[in-house]
């Protein structure tokens, strides 16, 4: 998507990291930037205030869930083995064993 105006930031670079945005995991000269160009693109404006209003219903419908004790450990292991570069299994670690019924 673009506004079809020159913008200092290209349109498409802002919706690429647009969540990035959203969820305050950039850097702040880069939300400085992003900032600017919702200031003067409306059609990037109008998409981030779209994906704020359903990030936030998210959040308010389904916020209060508690996560499985067992899933939580499942999705950590899985981050720690690809932080710490060893070889992920092809089988998803976080789908846990295949039982002889499942197979």
């Amino acid at each position: 998507m673009s506004c079809g105006e020159p913008h200092e930031t290209d349109c498409s670079e802002v919706l690429d990291h647009l969540y990035e945005f959203l969820d305050s995991e950039m850097p702040e000269v880069d939300r400085t930037k992003f900032e600017h160009h919702f200031e003067e693109c409306s059609p990037c404006l109008e998409k981030y205030g779209l994906e704020q209003a359903v990030k936030k219903l998210v959040k308010r419908c389904c916020g209060h869930d508690d996560v499985p004790t067992d899933l939580r450990a499942k999705v950590m292991g899985r981050i720690e083995l690809i932080r710490s570069g060893r070889t992920v299994p092809e089988n998803d670690v976080t789908a846990g064993p295949v039982t002889p019924q499942e197979s």
